[in-house]
């Protein structure tokens, strides 16, 4: 026998090899295995976690959110010439781009301090808002919420004779006011039917869980938290301001001038949308074509904030707020990105954004929307905001509710007529026009 042929096919040396070679796929195996099965128990925790728990805070908080759609529209550009507007600034500039992924690997957004802290200490960042869509009118910086009490200066008490009767349409008690009337409001949309454009119907609901949140120039003060008793000076002037605009629309609208803090007996401000939300039941329960809920407050941000000028007029900006506590969030949501659209289309730079809010101080962590998927809650305007400014930023806001509003009617309508004059299948299966 070859000894040279029999030392190279050694058998020891052959089992050792495969023997190691058995143990190293084995590992790899087990590897495979367990993060198979990891990931499986991953998933379903997911959908079971999404399933069980009904704040919105983890799918708001996606990368989806994140992102400018300026950015997808420069990186197709790369590609088609003359594509991004220059106009605009670019959304992949250095400083945006860094910051963008800073937050994507940390967490921490590098304009804010505070999102460093909450990290460490608990329950601080809690209550933080999470854009879930951006603006263009900026989102740097998210909407402040108001306190009352906390600066006397800025505290005003209705005034009788300054304050007119309510306007027709609106309710509330009569601490109303009857702002100008406007010379440039559109004529009602068409609507063939006289159910849809009878204003004696009241399908939409302006209401206010915060009703003395005021502005610094209608009060003539600087304070830091302006309130008011007097509608002339608070957000139910914006109130009346939309409801007078959708009725001139054709849309009956009912607007709430209810003040909690003198009708409500023991009143606690911490229980406001307790308050409001009976007010919102009230009405439904007396509308039965009531469909839409829109309350309105104003941010306690200063002017520079909470501003815009468009073609050289100046507006005040506006908030979009969903409730994360609403486990149907998502409806209502497409309900305000809606609108939110229509104003970017037509009026770029008046919207903040939408933003989701948790429970805290003064709110229930739903905000009443969980009455009606077509429920939002917008603010409109900082403390700084002058009637002017106000005045203009709801029309333009009434005008884009009144779009949505006949839009989706007239495709309900066109819906209904089509399933009544579709042709009926006989018994036989066919088409009785055909026999």
């Amino acid at each position: 026998m070859n000894r040279k042929w029999f030392h190279l096919w050694n058998i020891g040396r052959v089992r050792s090899k495969v023997l190691d070679a058995l143990a190293l796929g084995r590992t790899m195996l087990l590897l495979a295995c367990g993060s198979l099965v990891f990931f499986i128990l991953l998933g379903a925790g997911g959908m079971a976690g999404e399933r069980l728990d009904n704040s919105p805070l983890p799918s708001m908080k996606g990368l989806a959110a994140s992102l400018s759609g300026g950015i997808f529209k420069e990186l197709l550009g790369m590609e088609v010439p003359h594509l991004p507007d220059t106009r605009e600034p670019s959304a992949l500039s250095g400083g945006k781009v860094t910051s963008f992924v800073f937050q994507l690997l940390t967490s921490v957004n590098p304009g804010d301090p505070k999102s460093l802290l909450s990290r460490e200490v608990p329950g601080m960042s809690a209550d933080d808002a999470v854009l879930l869509r951006k603006g263009s009118g900026g989102a740097e910086g998210a909407p402040a919420d108001y306190h009352p009490g906390t600066d006397a200066g800025g505290t005003d008490t209705p005034d009788a004779e300054a304050t007119p009767a309510p306007t027709p349409g609106e309710g509330g008690g009569t601490q109303g006011t009857q702002p100008p009337e406007e010379s440039d409001a559109p004529a009602p949309s068409p609507a063939k039917d006289t159910e849809a454009s009878d204003t004696s119907v009241k399908r939409v609901l302006i209401y206010h869980s915060h009703p003395r949140e005021a502005y610094n120039p209608l009060l003539s003060t600087k304070s830091d938290s302006p309130n008011s008793a007097n509608p002339a000076k608070n957000v139910m002037l914006v109130g009346s301001f939309i409801t007078q605009r959708l009725e001139k629309r054709g849309i009956g609208t009912l607007h709430s001038k209810m003040d909690y803090a003198t009708e409500v007996a023991d009143y606690n401000w911490n229980f406001s949308y307790k308050y409001s939300r009976v007010t919102v039941k009230e009405a439904m329960a007396e509308n039965a074509g009531m469909t839409e809920l829109i309350d309105i407050h104003r941010d306690s941000q200063r002017h520079d904030k909470t501003t815009t000028v468009i073609g050289g007029k100046s507006y005040a900006q506006v908030y979009f707020i969903l409730g994360r506590s609403n486990k149907n969030w998502k409806k209502n949501e497409e309900f305000a990105n809606k609108i939110h659209q229509r104003l970017e289309k037509k009026n770029p730079g008046l919207s903040r954004g939408i933003w989701g809010k948790s429970s805290g101080k003064g709110n229930n962590g739903e905000y009443n929307q969980s009455m009606s998927p077509s429920s939002v809650l917008i603010e409109v305007g900082g403390i700084d905001s002058t009637e002017a400014e106000l005045k203009a930023t709801s029309e333009v806001l009434a005008d884009a509710i009144a779009d949505l509003y006949w839009s989706s009617h007239q495709a309900e309508k066109a819906n209904a007529q089509g399933e009544t004059t579709a042709p009926a299948k006989s018994e036989t299966g066919g088409d009785p026009a055909a026999q």
